[in-house]
């Protein structure tokens, strides 16, 4: 089955979620497990994305980014699945495709879209029981354990402490 051609994506943050090929449960091992979470991170620290949540669940992820001024959504996805497919192929001699074809997205609305997505980031494992707590789940920006980029100033919450500015 072909995927349907994007005619390209709006700026802005987004929700991501691919799953594996066949919903096989490839990422249970550590070292599969580490080259896609190093190859997320590398992508970031190129400046091909922010990077504002994830998780890694057995058989699928989700991302929270928001694309660079000069890469689209599509390719920034590209870059995620394609630079962990071929390492992992390559690594560890895996002989059959990592991810299946295309992806789903939701473009985030506003702050409260936001925190919604964050939230059900950190909660995925949670949710399938593979951690107590969302800090406990090692694959998951909720451990803490990895440096995330700050929300676009559009989708900050508002600060309840800062003084009322006056508009005159």
């Amino acid at each position: 089955m072909v995927a349907p051609k994007r005619r390209g994506t709006l700026p802005g943050t987004y929700f991501v979620t691919s799953r594996t090929w066949e919903s096989r449960k490839l990422f249970v091992k550590e070292e599969v497990c580490r080259i896609f979470v190093d190859t997320l991170l590398r992508y970031r620290d190129k400046g091909t994305f922010q990077l504002h949540a994830f998780v890694l669940m057995p058989d699928h992820f989700h991302i929270l980014l928001t694309p660079s001024d000069t890469t689209t959504l599509e390719r920034a996805v590209q870059y995620i699945k394609g630079g962990s497919s071929r390492r992992i192929g390559a690594e560890l001699n895996f002989q059959f495709p990592v991810w299946q074809t295309g992806f789903s997205d939701h473009r985030i609305r506003d702050v409260q879209d936001y925190q919604t997505h964050v939230q059900y980031v950190e909660q995925n494992p949670v949710k399938r029981a593979l951690a107590i707590h969302p800090e406990d789940y090692r694959w998951s920006s909720a451990c803490g354990n990895f440096q995330l980029d700050e929300p676009p100033q559009r989708l900050k919450p508002p600060d309840i402490f800062a003084p009322a500015v006056r508009r005159g």
